[in-house]
């Protein structure tokens, strides 16, 4: 009911506006208004919902008109500035490729003051309708309010996939974590884990969904941060052994790090389980296909001199932890990994890789860098880098980069929008940006339009895996609790390679951190 009051009072908003008239004897200002969220000098998608924004300026009356070369202009009252979706997504589809204007008038002493216009460009790229993320309190152990949501990025509407406490039961708490989905979720298919009570891996095939149990006393741990396969029904996963320290005397709060880290492939149709990687000096974590499915990359980092995964000191020594970049050939037939390639060694720089991701198109590999560590998300000094898989070339994509933490990003399916993560606000919470890239490059990033221009000073929730979809999950959440609710079905070990330091079975712990 209240959307259709909404809907109804913008509509006559609209009504309103078409005959509203721009005021005249208006005095120009040398200057651009203020406006937030900062929606000027962008590149924006043909399809995105509407830019609301609120003016900060104070005035008697305020008059927003925005228009390009075709088409009706959209004319707004007030501080706040909303605009009807249906009229806005007209505009940006008469205009693609074309400018888009913002006229903002403000009326002072019975004067009216028209301000510099703010540009952006409208792309004739289209972003993907949906994405998924995780919404989570920003804390260190609070996580029963956690769930997995979806939104159309061509309106505003949102619902979740999967909540915590949906099947949580007093003491016995669920944390939901790494959702990933095959070639955006193009054919429906899509895995996410369920930890603690009821714990398993829940995989979604089209219809057919179902609950796995990844653990076994050859592995580290259940399976943990996933990637599927884009053509072939496998899932490479990497188990972790993850724990947290706390800073006493640093702003970033929290030390998230592996004291043992492997990758395993888990084959859906075999339910079988076999190794990827598994050197006893290295860990090797956040796995990730190429968009052919003819090569994984992966980062790894080796134990400091005098420390392994048994060290009792290893949490000291997180600074001194600094992830390589690697990357192996897969065979789709035989189903066999080459040796490593070291794509970049970033230790050589002082530096530390996480999150590969490769373009649409394979042309590049995106990745943040920081100092030290793979859990990037609490590190100030992550950033978003490029690599140029032809030339070999390094970039920073300084467009995108702020003073905080840039971490997990995803491409359009496209090749044309990244999304990634970003405390650039206030240093706590993530916030999900949307950055249009073309050629290499990359444009200034916006972030990601509400209905509410106010929604992010009033929401004290962080936005987490990120990821673009090209149709919503239509799994409800209650056909996910009826499996959940069900045993989990043993995953079989494949024994033609064992693991090769027994030390590193599986220990019982949980990974919660990812």
């Amino acid at each position: 009911m209240k959307n259709s009051v909404y809907c109804y009072l913008l509509f006559l908003l609209y009504l309103f506006s078409c005959s509203e008239k721009i005021p005249e004897n208006t005095v120009m200002q040398k200057d651009s208004i203020i406006i937030t969220p900062d929606y000027a000098n962008i590149v924006l998608p043909c399809n995105i919902a509407p830019l609301n924004f609120n003016i900060q300026s104070e005035a008697d009356e305020y008059l927003t008109v925005v228009y390009s070369s075709k088409g009706n202009k959209l004319l707004a009252r007030g501080k706040k500035v909303q605009f009807p979706i249906k009229q806005w997504k007209k505009l940006l589809e008469e205009n693609k490729g074309d400018t888009l204007y913002i006229d903002v008038y403000l009326k002072k002493n019975s004067q009216w003051l028209k301000y510099l216009p703010l540009k952006n460009q409208i792309a004739p790229d289209a972003i993907d309708n949906f994405i998924a993320y995780r919404l989570i309190e920003p804390s260190y152990v609070t996580y029963e309010t956690m769930s997995i949501n979806q939104r159309n990025l061509t309106n505003f509407d949102e619902n979740v996939i999967f909540s915590n406490r949906i099947l949580a039961k007093g003491e016995q708490g669920q944390c939901i974590n790494c959702h990933s989905f095959r070639k955006y979720n193009q054919t429906g298919d899509m895995q996410f884990h369920v930890r603690q009570y009821l714990g398993g891996t829940v995989i979604i095939r089209g219809d057919v969904i179902q609950k796995i149990n990844l653990k076994n006393e050859h592995t580290i741990s259940a399976g943990v941060y996933p990637s599927w396969h884009p053509t072939e029904n496998l899932i490479a996963y990497s188990t972790n052994d993850t724990g947290q320290n706390f800073h006493t005397n640093d702003n970033q709060k929290v030390e998230v790090m592996d004291s043992k880290s492997d990758l395993i492939l888990y084959d859906i149709d075999k339910n079988e389980i076999s190794v990827i990687a598994d050197d006893p000096t290295l860990l090797e974590t956040f796995p990730s296909w190429s968009n052919d499915g003819k090569k994984l990359y992966y980062v790894a980092a080796a134990y400091p001199v005098g420390i392994n995964g048994n060290s009792q000191d290893i949490y000291l020594q997180y600074d001194k932890f600094q992830y390589n970049l690697y990357r192996k050939a897969f065979n789709t037939v035989t189903r066999e990994f080459s040796s490593a390639d070291t794509l970049f060694e970033a230790s050589e720089y002082g530096k530390s890789v996480a999150f590969p991701r490769e373009s649409p198109d394979g042309k590049y590999l995106l990745f943040t860098l920081g100092d030290y560590g793979n859990f990037h998300i609490w590190h100030k000094s992550s950033d978003l880098y490029l690599l140029d898989l032809e030339t070999k070339a390094l970039s920073a994509l300084t467009a995108l980069n702020s003073s905080d933490v840039e971490s997990y990003h995803s491409w359009s399916s496209n090749g044309r929008w990244i999304i990634f993560s970003s405390r650039r606000d206030d240093g706590s919470y993530t916030r999900l940006y949307i950055a249009y890239f073309k050629d290499g490059q990359a444009f200034k990033p916006f972030i990601l339009p509400q209905e509410d221009p106010d929604f992010y000073g009033n929401f004290f929730k962080s936005y987490n895996i990120s990821e673009f979809m090209t149709q919503a999950v239509s799994v409800s959440p209650n056909e996910l609790a009826n499996v959940i609710q069900k045993e989990a079905k043993p995953a079989i070990f494949n024994n033609s390679k064992e693991k090769s330091v027994a030390k590193q079975k599986y220990d019982g712990k949980e990974n919660f951190y990812e």
